[in-house]
């Protein structure tokens, strides 16, 4: 029986590759058994290098530098290149770093709107076939209609509410609250009327002030701001929860 060792070496390898003018990483499998110089031409589809400006450097699997690959005769599974190996690619042709990435340099196709509107195959052509968005005027007119309607009816109800007053909040979905109007007006958060409340129990939201802008004071998860049609004032009482019953 033969006491020979074979060696069997997987004919590919699949390495990581960087470069000096990309900041990205690309895995890549390759033929141990071409040469450098196939390898350099195929690598500056991937890398952008010129074959004839590149340098390449090999680092181990936990990126230390190992040697480099410079003998363009040689195969390139003669060098000690194995699965997750790195080969980093240096550009010597003057190309700076982010050149073939950063978008910001590149130089963008704009339309003049006058030529976009007479084409026929735009978003906006297909748009305006289909009458969606704000090209069905009639639809886009009824919702500035019933929004106009809407804030108006808002305003007149937040007018009739007054600060100090107490009130009952009713909310679809949500259970009822009594408690008392702390403000009434406009907010910097959301637009339109509100009405700030604090409630006679730990239901609401905050204690006072949103985002850092104080409108009222009361203690906090007391305070909510809602709209002016779920708010009707009038002799609501404060409930006794049997606080000091024994």
């Amino acid at each position: 029986m033969d006491g020979g060792v074979t060696v069997i070496t997987n004919p590919t390898v699949s390495v990581r590759l960087t470069s000096t003018i990309s900041s990205f990483e690309v895995n890549k499998r390759y033929n141990r058994g071409i040469t450098i110089a196939e390898f350099k031409g195929k690598l500056e589809m991937v890398v952008g290098t010129p074959a004839s400006s590149m340098e390449l450097q090999l680092f181990s699997t936990t990126d230390k530098f190992m040697q480099k690959l410079d003998d363009n005769e040689a195969l390139l599974g003669s060098y000690p290149v194995d699965d997750d190996c790195k080969i980093h690619v240096i550009d010597r042709s003057g190309a700076q770093s982010g050149e073939f990435s950063d978008l910001s340099k590149v130089e963008k196709f704009e339309i003049p709107d006058e030529v976009y509107e007479k084409r026929t195959d735009s978003v906006r052509s297909f748009m305006k076939k289909q009458r969606v968005g704000r090209f069905n005027e009639e639809e886009t007119a009824k919702k500035e209609a019933e929004l106009a309607a809407r804030e108006a009816e808002e305003e007149t109800a937040a007018a009739a509410i007054g600060v100090g007053n107490r009130c009952q909040v009713q909310v679809v979905g949500l259970p009822t609250k009594i408690g008392t109007v702390m403000y009434v007006g406009t907010v910097d958060f959301k637009p339109g009327h509100w009405v700030g409340v604090k409630y006679d129990e730990p239901l609401g939201k905050h204690d006072g002030s949103v985002k850092e802008k104080r409108y009222f004071e009361c203690e906090n998860k007391y305070g909510a701001f809602v709209r002016p049609l779920t708010v009707t004032v009038g002799d609501f009482p404060e409930e006794d929860y049997g606080l000091d019953e024994m």
